[in-house]
Formats: C-alpha cells, sequence, structure tokens
C-alpha cells in the first residue's frame, strides 16, 4: 500500500459499459503521476427485503466503504441511465452518505461524474446532470470536459462537456469507441490535475 492520494473511481454497472468508462477514467488518473485511482463499485439492490449481497463481489472491484469515499481527493461517479437517472443501486449508496455530509469531509474536492446508456437518446445528459446533484450538496467542485477536447467535436457515439459518456446503441455492447476512450482518459487526467493542485 502506497501513501500517495487517491481519486475513488465509484460505479455501478450492470452489463459492462460502464465499468469500461470506469478503468478508462482510472488510466487518465494515474496517467497524471503522483495519484492513484481506486475502483469501487456498490452492490446490486433487490425489491426482495431477504435478498442480500456477499460483502465481497464474487468478481471485479470491491464494493465502496465509507472511508473509500471519505479519504479520496477527488471523486470519478458513474451509473449507467436508468430513465434519465442514475440506478438505483448508486442513489441508494449516495442516500446513505449523511454523516460524510454533515461533517463536510468532501466539501472543496474535485469530483466528475460519467455515464452509459443503449441510445442516443436514452438520457445520458440528463443522468449526469442529476448525478451531480448530491455531489453538488457535499460541496464538491465539479469538472467537466472542455471543448478543447477534440472528441468532443466529432464524436458519433457518446461523449459531452459534461462528462464521459458511452452508448451501445441497444446491445449492451461494453466495448468503447475511440472517442469514448480518449474523452474519458482526458477526464481521468483532467481530474487528477486538479485534485493534485486543490491537495
Amino acid at each position: 500500500m502506497t501513501n500517495l492520494p487517491y481519486i475513488l473511481v465509484l460505479y455501478y454497472s450492470r452489463h459492462g459499459a460502464t465499468k469500461a468508462l470506469a478503468e478508462q477514467i482510472a488510466l487518465g488518473i494515474e496517467s497524471a503521476g503522483n495519484i492513484e485511482a481506486r475502483l469501487r463499485t456498490v452492490p446490486s439492490v433487490s425489491p426482495s427485503t431477504e435478498q442480500t449481497e456477499n460483502s465481497v463481489p464474487d468478481s471485479g472491484d470491491l464494493y465502496v466503504d465509507k472511508d473509500d469515499l471519505r479519504h479520496c481527493s477527488g471523486l470519478a461517479l458513474g451509473s449507467p441511465t436508468r430513465f434519465g437517472n442514475m440506478a438505483a443501486p448508486m442513489k441508494y449508496f449516495l442516500d446513505t452518505t449523511a454523516e460524510i455530509w454533515f461533517s463536510a469531509e468532501l466539501s472543496g474536492k474535485p469530483a466528475c461524474v460519467f455515464s452509459s446508456t443503449s441510445s442516443m437518446h436514452g438520457g445520458q445528459e440528463s443522468t449526469l446532470l442529476t448525478m451531480m446533484l448530491p455531489l453538488l450538496h457535499h460541496g464538491m467542485l465539479i469538472m467537466g470536459l472542455p471543448f478543447s477536447e477534440e472528441a468532443l467535436h466529432t464524436t458519433m457515439s457518446g461523449g459531452t462537456p459534461y462528462g464521459p459518456t458511452h452508448v451501445t446503441f441497444g446491445n449492451n455492447e461494453s466495448e468503447l469507441s475511440d472517442a469514448e476512450q480518449q474523452l474519458a482518459k482526458a477526464m481521468g487526467k483532467r481530474l487528477a490535475h486538479a485534485a493534485l493542485k486543490l491537495a
């Protein structure tokens, strides 16, 4: 374990597309140097009150712990689109962070959001905007992608000034386009530089 600061890349992914974006953002973060990316996910939720998830996932990234959030130098928050909003598992986790909000432990730290959707008009931008709201309540500094990123001008799939996105075009395809990869890495690097400057 190193003593480097880290950015928490926290996501929920059902079919792998949001996870693929998270991994590209993590690469961008670590390309900045002197900072790490910590990939974490949240457990699924179920309408059945008897069903529970194991405390450790069967595969993939670990479930987030509140201390992962408390001690991060920045946050990249990702979720697939569900009717123009974040998925319930991510919202459920955020709803449990009142004590972190009360102690203002995230205040002044940089954050970004990212999402995936099945169609170009599937609500990706409204999902990004609504994901920003709890982060603003936490006092975080929201970052987007500037149009100086050339891929924003040419992308025929995902990518917005509000944050990186991926479009599956209805087939649950998790492979990112070149533009989506470029924009996710650029967002990660931008977030890392901000976190290092603010620290």
